[in-house]
């Protein structure tokens, strides 16, 4: 028999998750807040959800033209889950996938979802909405039916072990998602692999390929989510679209078939504007808490060395103690609170010491300040052990305040 734990959760619209009543056990406790902070749409993500509900509802008094007209729909900052942790169980064949989620050893139940402006007074949506009754709701509005702003694309070639290239390497926080994501895509098992290709080629004796590759975009989210443009996941706030144009496969590893019969053949190049993005030379600089900047050598022009001394101290606050914390704050923030919310619920981060800067050669001549050109690629917090900021694993300074901790 499954061992049963009931919950009742609260979430913010950052995705901070506070558990309200639960299991006495803290792995249990961090099994449950995982669970929500990974499954439940955030930020962004969360005002295009709760919108789209909201017109599914038929609750607008006017049609919806425009993106304004979508935006001043306000959006309620805190929401409720109620539910039960199952444990020595398994997801139902017939289950709705939003209500039952998948953990460790059993399955998380969502009974109930409410949301609150206020966090006193807590509604819900009607939950037995006739489905054509509700997209007509939605697909009346001119405003519906959108893709928001591509992001990134990569390109994600996997052999049928598993073995998975993204093409450009994106960021850490992405990295082991996007890996996952293409797995589940391509197929996890021979058999998977196999039955997923035969659907895409339409032939059920088609040879099995020795790699498959798809266009994976990552995009904003749509004001209204519409389910004719249903992203295949969500990764860090943005929705995955994968491009069928961009989708194909190989039988010997050379040459590239396409999936889709009406799309332009498969080539071993990147689209020219990702080439060129790779193709920039850049130099290291280190910015120092205390106001130092340093190169290698003759990295830098002689004759812009001052000017970029000046322009980096200005971006970063460097020597500034206030500014420089504000800043590398900010950075932090940007770059781990989505896979790691709680981080926003601590008072005072660690200050790095320093932080590397990969500026484009081209760059130091411009006259264009360089805070809209360096991409920071590595910190310190001891001025001994440097982390790289596209690597996989959050930085034990910052591992070390997280609240669960």
């Amino acid at each position: 028999m499954p061992t049963v734990h009931p919950f009742e959760a609260d979430m913010d619209i950052s995705g901070n998750v506070t558990l309200n009543r639960g299991p006495q056990e803290a792995a249990l406790q961090v099994l449950i807040v995982d669970a929500l902070r990974e499954t439940q749409p955030t930020g962004p993500l969360w005002d295009s959800s709760y919108r789209t509900s909201f017109v599914m509802a038929g609750r607008p008094d006017r049609l919806l033209e425009t993106a304004e007209d979508v935006q001043s729909i306000a959006v309620p900052p805190h929401r409720r889950f109620v539910g039960e942790l199952a444990l020595g169980t398994s997801v139902p064949e017939d289950a709705n996938t939003y209500m039952h989620l998948p953990v460790e050893g059993g399955v998380l139940h969502l009974r109930q979802h409410t949301h609150s402006a206020d966090g006193v007074r807590w509604e819900s949506f009607p939950a037995n909405t006739d489905p054509r009754r509700a997209l007509e709701f939605l697909m009346q509005h001119p405003a519906a039916g959108g893709q928001g702003k591509v992001v990134a694309t990569f390109r994600v070639e996997q052999a049928p072990e598993g073995r998975v290239t993204i093409d450009p390497e994106p960021p850490g926080e992405w990295l082991e998602a996007l890996e996952e994501l293409a797995s589940e895509w391509h197929g996890q098992t021979p058999e998977d692999w196999a039955e997923l290709h035969a659907e895409m080629t339409g032939e059920e004796d088609a040879p099995s390929p020795v790699l498959k590759r798809s266009l994976f975009e990552l995009r904003e989210p749509a004001l209204l989510l519409s389910p004719l443009g249903t992203p295949f996941a969500q990764v860090g706030g943005l929705e995955l679209h994968i491009d069928p144009a961009g989708s194909g496969y190989s039988l010997d590893g050379e040459d590239w078939i396409t999936y889709d019969p009406d799309a332009a053949p498969l080539g071993d190049s990147l689209p020219p504007e990702l080439s060129q993005f790779l193709d920039v030379d850049t130099v290291t600089v280190t910015v120092f808490a205390d106001g130092r900047v340093e190169w290698e050598g003759d990295d830098v022009p002689a004759d812009q060395a001052d000017r970029i001394r000046a322009d980096l101290v200005q971006a970063t606050g460097a020597g500034h103690p206030e500014r420089w914390a504000d800043w590398t704050e900010n950075l932090l923030l940007e770059l781990f609170a989505d896979e790691y919310p709680d981080l926003n619920e601590v008072e005072t981060l660690p200050v790095p010491t320093a932080v590397r800067l990969d500026i484009p050669v081209d760059a130091l001549t411009d006259t264009d300040p360089l805070a809209q050109a360096f991409i920071e690629s590595e910190l310190t917090f001891d001025g001994q052990t440097w982390h790289d900021l596209y690597a996989e694993e959050l930085p034990a300074e910052l591992s070390a305040v997280r609240p669960l901790n």
